[in-house]
């Protein structure tokens, strides 16, 4: 699966907007989203999320979050197939559902991933009486289950793949870092 959801109607596979995430709020109305969200719901699973704070205009500071207990965790998605007509290949993607940010969140930035408890897997995956949609689940993860801490710039640059991009961001190095922006 490729993560960025590209709609079933869409004429060539491509999304003219990001669909990478899809906000909690619209995602029943937006036509990109609503079918999936009627139908086609999945979990993302992970251990951890990167989210960037602007402290101001010219610094970007990223942060790891994650359970508090370490442990795994889902975040809310939906899936997606596309069909090439001319091909007959299929696409399949997905995206990740946010919403406000919880009490951790809010100083690092305004959305964060709607995650799910383990115990609300089975209903999110189970198919819905449309009237019945589990709308109530897109809601802010609770804060004090989970932690942040910063991290260096270089998770901001998709060639780094190493597990040292984890690693909490000593002061020493937060203060002599140099400023690197990644789009």
């Amino acid at each position: 699966m490729r993560w960025g959801l590209v709609p079933f109607w869409s004429k060539d596979g491509k999304a003219s907007f990001s669909t990478i995430n899809a906000k909690s709020e619209t995602v029943a109305t937006s036509p990109a989203f609503r079918e999936a969200w009627k139908q086609r719901r999945c979990l993302v699973p992970a251990d951890w999320f990167y989210e960037w704070q602007k402290p101001d205009e010219k610094t970007k500071q990223p942060f790891a979050i994650a359970n508090k207990d370490d442990g795994m965790f889902a975040f809310a998605g939906l899936w997606e197939s596309w069909k090439d007509r001319a091909t007959g290949q299929k696409l399949r993607t997905f995206t990740i559902l946010t919403t406000d940010p919880n009490e951790l969140m809010e100083p690092i930035h305004n959305r964060m991933p709607v995650i799910l408890h383990r115990r609300d897997y089975e209903r999110w995956l189970a198919p819905s009486d449309p009237t019945n949609l589990p709308i109530d689940l897109l809601r802010p993860y609770p804060a004090d289950e989970m932690k942040a801490w910063k991290v260096g710039k270089a998770v901001g640059n998709t060639r780094n793949n190493d597990p040292s991009l984890i690693e909490p961001l000593r002061d020493e190095e937060e203060v002599t870092a140099p400023l690197t922006l990644f789009g």
